[in-house]
């Protein structure tokens, strides 16, 4: 039984037509000898009248911080709906399908609601609508607690449950089809002649993804990752091969660099011992933001300073901590994380150099650095980051070098 699973993204099930080339993809996997299985997210965005923001927008602030439950049953009816709308699709087609919940598609969940983690998945009732050859449509972004209640598993979810059912199914591969061709060398958006990446390792997709990228959901990587089931990312309104994610890449000699991701709004922080030396609290000031759940990033520890940064939506907090740890700092605002991502780095002296190189002849102040085996980031002001950005892709990642 060779399953496919394919997931369908808000943008690609929005309009008539759009919803047309849906069915064109599932026809194209039942003629090529798979069973589909299909996983679809809410009809578009913000704005339009079955997007989740949309059903979001009916209910006060207040309700949606205390009543979690009622909440995560609202959010739902996005890709209610979406798998009602393309079943009926599919019938004028001239395919049976049965439209699912996540729930009843066998996604059981613990009661962490907005949020909620995986527990299990129950595969026998898709594999008996499999057998019975009609095509499930799953809800996306949700499924079931163990007490009955539905949930939802967080922003992105309806990457995570093609990959939990892909895996669970031991399907042949998990294709996820958005408005892009595929994973990019960069934001085509930032640089005008970034190109495919036909094939990457899920490591590195993970990195990118976790990095600023917005192509698949991180979780949705691990979750394929660790049942080793292929992802392909790729275009609904074309036929393109988009990009293929397995378990290892195609290394190119001499090529160190595949992609370049960023994240903008970061703010960096430097705290000095010399001005904190009266303070215990200097050093266990990683422990203190821990403790009121401050994320931090690029943490650069030295003798006498403490350099890192954070998220501009936890400046507000952030202060009020340090003004209760009784820590001075000082802060700039504006910035851009650039991370170049590559496993061909691994080992590879000058690569470092080389970036800085490249942004000193830009005339671009890089703020910060930090890098792993695959990994360099460099923090730069969010007004130089379209042009280090595009500086770095010429020299790493262009044929127009």
């Amino acid at each position: 039984m060779k399953i496919l699973v394919q997931k369908f993204g808000g943008t690609s099930v929005s309009t008539h037509e759009r919803r047309s080339r849906v069915v064109d993809k599932i026809f194209k996997a039942k003629d090529k000898g798979f069973l589909p299985v299909v996983v679809v997210s809410a009809m578009g965005r913000k704005g339009q009248p079955y997007a989740t923001d949309t059903f979001l927008s009916l209910v006060s602030e207040n309700f949606k911080v205390n009543n979690p439950l009622s909440v995560d049953l609202l959010m739902s009816c996005g890709e209610t709906i979406s798998t009602v709308i393309i079943a009926d699709e599919l019938s004028k087609a001239g395919m049976e399908a049965v439209p699912l919940t996540g729930g009843q598609a066998g996604i059981i969940t613990d009661d962490n609601y907005n949020d909620a983690a995986v527990l299990k998945v129950k595969k026998d009732k898709l594999m008996d609508i499999l057998e019975s050859g009609k095509i499930p449509i799953v809800a996306g972004f949700q499924g079931i607690s163990e007490k009955g209640y539905v949930t939802t598993l967080g922003r992105g979810g309806s990457d995570v449950t093609a990959a939990l059912l892909g895996t669970a199914l031991n399907s042949e591969s998990i294709e996820i089809y958005t408005d892009v061709d595929g994973i990019m060398t960069a934001d085509p958006r930032i640089v005008s002649d970034a190109s495919l990446i036909e094939r990457i390792s899920y490591n590195e997709v993970f990195q990118m993804a976790d990095q600023g990228a917005r192509v698949i959901h991180p979780r949705a990587v691990k979750i394929a990752m660790d049942g080793n089931v292929p992802l392909v990312i790729k275009n609904t309104l074309n036929d393109g091969k988009g990009t293929i994610i397995t378990n290892s890449a195609v290394e190119v000699p001499g090529k160190v660099v595949d992609s370049i991701t960023s994240m903008d709004n970061r703010v960096q922080i430097t705290v000095k011992y010399s001005e904190n030396k009266d303070s215990p609290n200097y050093y266990t000031l990683l422990d203190g933001l821990a403790n009121n759940l401050i994320s931090l990033d690029l943490i650069n520890v030295f003798p006498y300073e403490e350099v890192f940064t954070i998220d501009d939506v936890d400046m507000d907090n952030f202060d009020i901590v340090m003004k209760n740890l009784g820590l001075n700092y000082t802060a700039i605002r504006g910035c851009t994380k650039i991370s170049l991502i590559g496993s061909g780095m691994r080992g590879v002296p000058g690569v470092i150099a080389k970036i800085l190189k490249v942004l000193f002849e830009e005339n671009i102040k890089v703020l910060q650095t930090a890098d792993s085996h695959t990994t360099i980031w460099c923090l730069v002001k969010s007004d130089m980051a379209g042009r280090a950005i595009n500086a770095l892709h010429r020299e790493f990642l262009s044929d127009k070098r």
